[in-house]
This record gives structure tokens, C-alpha cells and sequence, in this order.
């Protein structure tokens, strides 16, 4: 209720506290109205309410005085947070009519928050379509609405209006709010997990914190039809994105790497646990360092062989050895030269899995100055349902960063 509190702050007296009808009004009632108004603008909320109803004791009231009195009184009880008397002085305003539709709007703002501050949520709800009625359609407002809806659990309507002001924002060209983002991943998570998926995309895409980084990372695995055979390319978005920190992360990254023939990729990642403190201390220290002695013996060898094995890979009748073999320059920092055999292996054909060696590709095209222009085109192009193009989507955003 904190949040809500900080809206009324800013909705007090805007456009409640004008005096501009003064010359409709007797001295004995200008005068005190008056001086809460002033009192009311230096935060002395209570003294102001005593004023208007040193004002409202004055007998014989034209409308017009009963209306200005009705105001200041809604606004001054606003600061002073006494929601009841919000609600009757408001509620006499909004049945003047009086108002214009910007006032309507404003007052049936004020008596929606008013209301959810009584815990009457029925009645709060009410105000706010009156307001929205009138051509409300503050981000305040959107906030309370959104507030009321998760209250009375009412997630399919938070999730219905989340989109739509997502939708409209992107249809104009522009960056949907955080806020709306974050509304319709809260109802989509209790409902609907494939479309909560694609929220924390879209809030990957227009705010890439590593909140949300780290939340999708830790669902992705978890999604229908998701191969175990990415577990590394999960970790080494973790890496990427910076929201990988663990002891056991970097152990099980590198020990993923040198079974998949990459003990390149291996040594950079002990490498970089030891730097940042995750590996060489502690009670398996021994057990860090073998695995960094596995690592470098395995990257030895490997760098001996390459280019024999490379030379194998292009007499092959298939390409599949060939993108193995370009992966493996590619973690050996040899970008440029990875590139040209995992192209040449895709020319060739015969591959058992063409999305992955286009994976592979679009994320070697990455890390190539030549090639980095080419790797979005690449990763998009990428359409495994089996996650594949989840990685792939995930490296353009990390790329557009």
C-alpha cells in the first residue's frame, strides 16, 4: 500500500485545489478556503481540513460554494490519508456535474484509490472503469487496476490488459513498459508457462537484466521437448549473461565441454572460475585442480591434432566432421578458420542435425569481427523445435547487447 500512498501524493490538488471560481464565492467562504489551500501546499493536510470546515459552517451555500468546498475538502483529506472523507467529498464532486472529462477522470482516479484503501475493492474496480470511462489512462491508474486485479486473483484479466498495452506499445514502434512486461509474466506464470516463456523473451529483448537472464535460463532446460544435449550451450548463456557465479557451475560447464570435444572451451572456463574466486579454494581445491590439469592436457593434444583432424574432416563424405572440427578452431580462438569449415561442412551436407551445425555457425559468426554483421541472419535462420532456436534467439539478444 506504500506504492498507493505515493499516488495520492501525487494526485492531491491536482487540478482540485484551483480557486479560479473565487469571485462565485462569499469572503466568508473564500477567506478559509483560501488559507487551507495554502496550508494544504506547505503539507499541513489536518489544519487545511480544519479550515474547509470552518468554510463549510457557513450557512445559506451557493452550489458553486458547496462544490469549491467539496474540493478542497477531497484534496486535503487525500494528504491527510482519511479515505472516508475522500470518498464523501469526491463523490459530490463527481455529482455535480461540474466536471469536465479530465476532472472526471481525475476525481474517479482519486475515489478508485480511496476505495482499495477501504479494502472495498468492488467499489475501487467501479471507480476505475468510470475513470477509464472518461479518459483516464495514467500509468497510476494502470498500477491500481493492476494491483486490485492481483488482490482479488483475477489473472486472466491482469494478463488481458498486460497484453494489450504490450501489443499497443509495439504496434506504435515503441518499448512496452517494464511494468506491463512484469504484469503479464506474474499472470501468465500461474497459467500459461508457454506464454510466460515469451514474456521473459520480450523482457530479455527491452530490459536485459540478469534477473531475467537468470530466471529464463533456469527455465529453459524445463521446456517441452528441450534436448539434453544443450545442457552446455544453457551454460555457456549463463556465462555470457553474466549470471553464472557458482562453484558447481563451473566445474559442470567444463566437464560438458571436454565431453563434447572441446577442451578449449574447458580451459577458458576453469580458467575463469579460478580468476573470479569460484575454483582453487576451499575444501575441493585438489579436485579443482585436476580438473584444470584434464583441461590442459586435453587442449594440448587437441591443438596437435587439429589440423590433421580438420584435413580427415574434408575427405569425409559427409560435412558432420567438419562442423565439429570448425567448433573446435572456434574455441581455440581461431573464429575465422571455425567459420570456413563449419561452412564448408553445411555445403557438403548429409548432416544429422543441420539446425545445430546453423547454431554453431551463427554462434561462431559471433565471435568473428568478419563475420559478427552475418550472425543474426544466421541464428534467426535456425528452426529446431528441440531448443536449438531457443539458444539461437537467446545469442542474437546477447549479441544486439
Amino acid at each position: 500500500m506504500k506504492t498507493l500512498r505515493n499516488w495520492m501524493v501525487a494526485l492531491a490538488c491536482a487540478g482540485l485545489c484551483s480557486l479560479a471560481a473565487a469571485q462565485a464565492l462569499r469572503p466568508e467562504v473564500a477567506k478559509p478556503l483560501q488559507q487551507a489551500g495554502e496550508l494544504l501546499r506547505a503539507g499541513k493536510s489536518k489544519e487545511a481540513l480544519a479550515k474547509v470546515r470552518e468554510a463549510d459552517a457557513v450557512s445559506n451555500k451557493t452550489p458553486a460554494e458547496q462544490l469549491t468546498i467539496d474540493r478542497m475538502r477531497g484534496a486535503a483529506a487525500q494528504r491527510a490519508g482519511d479515505h472516508a472523507t475522500v470518498i464523501q467529498a469526491f463523490e459530490a464532486v463527481y455529482a455535480s456535474g461540474k466536471l469536465s472529462g479530465a476532472e472526471q477522470a481525475q476525481v474517479a482516479e482519486s475515489l478508485a484509490y480511496a476505495y482499495a484503501q477501504t479494502k472495498d475493492v468492488a467499489k475501487a474496480q467501479a471507480w476505475i472503469a468510470k475513470a477509464q470511462a472518461a479518459g483516464g489512462n495514467s500509468a497510476q491508474l494502470k498500477q491500481l487496476q493492476a494491483y486490485l486485479q492481483g488482490q482479488s486473483g483475477d489473472y486472466a484479466a491482469i494478463a488481458r490488459d498486460a497484453a494489450a498495452a504490450v501489443s499497443t506499445a509495439e504496434q506504435a514502434g515503441q518499448r512496452p513498459t517494464e511494468a506491463d512486461l512484469l504484469r503479464l509474466a506474474d499472470a501468465y506464470q500461474r497459467s500459461n508457462h508457454s506464454a510466460y516463456n515469451a514474456t521473459l523473451e520480450k523482457l530479455l529483448a527491452y530490459y536485459p537484466k540478469k534477473d531475467y537472464w537468470a530466471a529464463y535460463l533456469a527455465r529453459l532446460p524445463r521446456k517441452a521437448g528441450f534436448a539434453d544435449r544443450y545442457a552446455l550451450d544453457v551454460m555457456r548463456l549463463k556465462l555470457a549473461s553474466g549470471t553464472m557465479s557458482k562453484t558447481e557451475d563451473f566445474m559442470e560447464m567444463a566437464q560438458l565441454a571436454l565431453q563434447a570435444g572441446y577442451p578449449a572451451e574447458a580451459m577458458k572456463i576453469v580458467e575463469r572460475g579460478y580468476a573470479v574466486g569460484a575454483l582453487g579454494s576451499g575444501a575441493e581445491a585438489e579436485r579443482h585442480k585436476r580438473l584444470r590439469d584434464l583441461a590442459l592436457k586435453q587442449d594440448t593434444e587437441s591443438s596437435a591434432a587439429i589440423a590433421t583432424r580438420a584435413a580427415e574432416a574434408a575427405a569425409a563424405k559427409d560435412g558432420n566432421a567438419l562442423v565439429q572440427a570448425g567448433y573446435v578452431y572456434v574455441t581455440m580462438g581461431e573464429a575465422d578458420k571455425g567459420i570456413a569449415l563449419i561452412e564448408q561442412g553445411i555445403a557438403k551436407g548429409g548432416l544429422k542435425r543441420p539446425e545445430d551445425a546453423k547454431l554453431r555457425l551463427g554462434m561462431a559468426q559471433l565471435q568473428s569481427a568478419k563475420g559478427k554483421a552475418r550472425s543474426t541472419q544466421t541464428l534467426r535462420s535456425v528452426q529446431g523445435s528441440d531448443g536449438s532456436a531457443d539458444i539461437a534467439r537467446l545469442w542474437v539478444l546477447l549479441g544486439a547487447g
